[in-house]
């Protein structure tokens, strides 16, 4: 499995990054050989604002992009800024391509100074993702700062790495080619809804045309 990290930390060290490192660990663990590459946002953020200017990416974010693209699942992570995800992680998934993520795998995680921005994951992240058809994971980490070394962390990180590694096996692996396609329908069989005449089966399969409804009311 090719997995792909996003940070979109800024300090050195960062927390944000802390996360993303304990989320990519425990994936590991549960899918041995993963080849694991990470993204520092940080280190792309001139070449991000450049591209929205040039509308061409830069050749390290040009390689970003394309890592991004080419991941059978990735892991988010982002600092919160005034209640919502930092301006420079959103500006990263702004620039790649719209059908990039369809139905790639996606855990997401963000940090903040208090346990009050925990909402972000659902109310910012979950519908960034959903839009960009992402297959987002159930369970989403947040960590304030009283979260590290706190009892609950641990827990949440394995189960939702968890739930990245159930999404990558074989048995639910997509083909790229059939992600958001609609499901094949059954071909119709003698002696199917469709075949029977009108009157027979039971009352929801009968479909009665208007006309023969109007014809019906004998209206004079």
């Amino acid at each position: 499995m090719k997995l792909v990290v996003v940070s979109a930390g800024l300090s050195v060290p960062s927390s944000t990054r802390l996360l993303a490192d304990r989320l990519t660990e425990s994936v590991v663990r549960g899918a041995p050989g993963t080849d694991v590459q990470v993204v520092e946002l940080r280190d792309l953020a001139v070449d991000i604002a450049n591209n929205f200017v040039t509308g061409f990416p830069a050749p390290a974010l040009e390689a970003a992009l394309g890592k991004v693209a080419e991941a059978d699942a990735l892991i988010v992570v982002s600092p919160v800024f005034s209640a919502s995800y930092s301006g420079l992680f959103k500006s990263f998934f702004d620039v790649i391509d719209k059908d990039a993520l369809t139905g790639k795998p996606v855990l997401i995680g963000a940090t903040g100074g208090t346990g009050r921005h925990s909402l972000v994951l659902d109310h910012a992240l979950r519908p960034l993702f959903g839009y960009l058809r992402a297959v987002v994971v159930p369970t989403g980490v947040y960590a304030a700062s009283e979260d590290w070394g706190a009892e609950g962390l641990a827990e949440r990180i394995e189960r939702a790495a968890g739930e990245l590694v159930a999404l990558t096996a074989p048995s639910a692996t997509v083909p790229a080619q059939e992600r958001g396609a609609a499901p094949a329908r059954a071909p119709r069989t003698v002696g199917s809804v469709e075949d029977r005449p009108l009157g027979t089966g039971s009352l929801k399969d009968r479909v009665v045309p208007f006309e023969q409804q109007l014809a019906a009311l004998k209206v004079r």
